[in-house]
């Protein structure tokens, strides 16, 4: 295999061009013990868990939209719309003056195969759900050599959080934007992913199936 091509491309570091004596420092200047805020959040949100539960049953339970009623911290009331696979619910975050907060779109995108649940949601309006929630579960087994399974969940700095490319859909008097919240995603999504980790470890631990009887 030839790699010729690659001389053409600046600010490749590999082993070839650049020895380990060059690339250890280097890789160093990359590890601190304290990392600004917007560096680890700001175009990408991650967080990740273990969850002590069989993956295929985790896994069945996050596709169904409804579950994101019992573990995130403000999305209530989930109910079908007439367009079929899309949801509506309430944003209890965007709770202005009156009424039960932002209505909540969601659409779930999930692939059996590579166990990977993509919620695709937007406040205010169904037509265009460009909030993306990518979420993977991966057998435990296989990355940690024990039972249980790993949630994989990155959130990217769309670039309507900063602006509501809608305006004209929004209830009167809301005091706030969901963008208003990025700063928070990821403390807030570590907290939702705990809820997560503590339904499903309780429901396994006693012999209960992931998914409840009211979703089935």
């Amino acid at each position: 295999m030839s790699l010729r091509t690659l001389d053409e491309i600046d600010g490749l570091i590999r082993i070839e061009t650049s020895p380990k004596e060059q690339a250890t420092p280097m890789i160093m200047e990359r590890m601190r013990s304290v990392y600004p805020h917007d560096q680890v959040f700001g175009t990408y949100c991650t967080v990740n868990d273990y969850i002590d539960c069989p993956p295929d049953e985790l896994f069945e339970y996050l596709t169904d939209t409804r579950c994101l009623e019992e573990w995130t911290y403000s999305l209530r009331g989930f109910t079908p719309t007439d367009e079929p696979g899309l949801w509506l619910a309430h944003d209890r975050l965007g709770a202005g003056p009156d009424g039960p907060g932002s209505a909540i779109y969601t659409r779930t995108v999930a692939h059996p195969e590579a166990m990977t649940v993509d919620y695709h949601c937007a406040w205010d309006q169904g037509k265009h759900l460009w909030m993306i929630y990518l979420m993977r579960v991966v057998d435990a087994q296989v990355v940690f050599d024990k039972p249980g399974s790993v949630v994989l969940w990155t959130n990217c700095h769309h670039p309507f959080y900063d602006h509501n490319p809608y305006p004209e859909t929004a209830p009167a008097g809301r005091p706030v934007w969901v963008g208003d919240f990025w700063d928070m995603f990821g403390p807030g999504h570590q907290l939702e992913l705990a809820n997560l980790k503590a339904i499903a470890e309780h429901r396994h631990r006693n012999g209960l199936p992931v998914t409840p009887a009211w979703m089935r």
